[in-house]
């Protein structure tokens, strides 16, 4: 039965619904956890109002994610975001959102491998002078653990989701005691705060941090073909992984709040670090560096499985390399790992991976925006097609959440001009470039 699957590169129904509460758990969870807290006490410093942003944002999230689970539940084959606006849009912008996430998934590979052998460089500073090399070797490691299949891969991914939900709890259990033991928020020196009066721009600035800090919601549809139970396990196994997320981000931020005042992290640059130096004194902050280096090594796991799923989905409807389409008999889609592979790998080497991330960001907003208002498009184009997930207080909650994705969107373009210009670029070099896929394929 595997080998003929292989044969007729068809992804395998391997993966349970714990696999999709695992993934979205490990894409969202990143450095910015980390990072984030420092940037928004910049601008609220009241930890009040610093609780209810975090308690908002994921609220909001999880609300947008119980809008698009109904089309992650009636779209049952893996690519994720392709796949789904594929489906509710057509062939083209399918094309547009699938090479664009592809892209963005190679260029995140290639900045988390190189950050995290300079985080390496920092415990064992002999090899500094190698970073470029360790980086190579790292993810190459990690596609090739790809090849043992996916359930090698997904059980790998478990594993490390677990532990990065460990990793925010025993932060947060530490947090916790300091604050038991210095009786409440620990006293910070005036001259060492930093206080600025909001505005509404910072305020959005804020904001975005936090939705960017809650992105990957949408993990578990990359794999939605290989899930045994179906659309209704990948939907939600989805939710309930956000929902795991949030609790733990709101319990972080909660010991963050009761045991260091905001002011003393704003604009530290690892806020986190930053706490625990003052909760329990210089160099405790250090032990992060090692949680750091954890859970980059966990996404390059987890985004070797996402961006071979893409560039599969993309070369099964002719939008790719038709070698892509082959699959091993343990569930790899080993050609388009392969792809992927050397794409992060020339990343690496040139350094280009910023530039491509910048290069998507705009896409990403407008991408949120078409998954919910595909929803409403299939409810009209396909009244009856069975939907196994329904989504929660439609049509309301889907107008809410397209506006408030539309704003963020419409605020991280006026904030970064740069990046709405490089996604413009992007758009008007797709069409020819699909209309030249397409044709040649046909020839072929």
């Amino acid at each position: 039965m595997q080998a003929e699957t292989a044969r007729h590169g068809k992804l395998q129904r391997l993966l349970g619904k714990g696999f999709s509460i695992a993934a979205c758990v490990g894409l969202i969870v990143g450095l910015g956890i980390l990072r984030t807290p420092g940037e928004i006490a910049v601008t609220i410093a009241n930890p009040v109002a610093y609780m209810a942003m975090w308690v908002g944002v994921g609220c909001f999230v999880l609300l947008s994610l119980s809008v698009v689970a109904e089309l992650i539940a009636m779209t049952p084959r893996s690519g994720g975001i392709y796949a789904m606006v594929a489906h509710a849009y057509g062939p083209y912008p399918g094309f547009l959102i699938g090479w664009t996430d592809w892209i963005s998934t190679c260029a995140a590979l290639a900045l988390k491998s190189v950050v995290v052998t300079e985080y390496i460089a920092l415990v064992v500073p002999s090899l500094a002078p190698h970073t470029t090399w360790l980086a190579l070797g790292i993810t190459s490691a990690f596609a090739m653990l790809q090849l043992a299949g996916t359930r090698s891969s997904a059980r790998v991914q478990q594993l490390a989701s677990t532990g990065i939900g460990l990793i925010v709890i025993a932060l947060a259990a530490a947090l916790f005691v300091g604050a038991f033991v210095n009786g409440g928020v620990v006293d910070v020196p005036a001259s060492t705060t930093i206080t600025r009066s909001p505005a509404l721009a910072a305020m959005g600035l804020t904001v975005a941090a936090i939705v960017f800090t809650y992105d990957g919601w949408f993990a578990a549809s990359y794999f939605s073909g290989e899930v045994k139970s179906g659309g209704r396990a990948v939907a939600l196994g989805s939710l309930q992984g956000a929902v795991i997320v949030m609790v733990l981000y709101v319990l972080l931020n909660l010991a963050l709040v009761m045991s260091v005042p905001l002011t003393a992290l704003a604009g530290h640059k690892l806020a986190l670090a930053g706490a625990l130096d003052l909760v329990f004194g210089t160099g405790a902050g250090n032990i992060l560096l090692f949680a750091a280096i954890f859970i980059l090594l966990a996404h390059q796991n987890l985004q070797y499985m996402i961006a071979s799923r893409i560039l599969y989905a993309l070369s099964v409807d002719g939008l790719g390399n038709r070698h892509a389409t082959v699959v091993t008999e343990r569930g790899a889609p080993a050609p388009a790992l392969v792809f992927s592979w050397l794409a992060v790998s020339c990343l690496i080497i040139a350094g280009t991976f910023e530039f491509l991330l910048n290069l998507v960001t705009i896409m990403f907003m407008a991408m949120y925006v078409a998954l919910i208002v595909g929803v409403f498009r299939l409810r009209r184009q396909e009244p009856a097609a069975e939907r196994p997930f329904r989504a929660w207080g439609y049509p309301a909650s889907g107008i809410f959440c397209a506006l408030g994705w539309l704003a963020i969107g419409s605020f991280v373009t006026l904030t970064n001009p740069s990046s709405a210009l490089y996604g413009l670029v992007l758009v008007l070099i797709s069409a020819p470039t699909y209309w030249w896929v397409r044709s040649r394929r046909a020839i072929a």
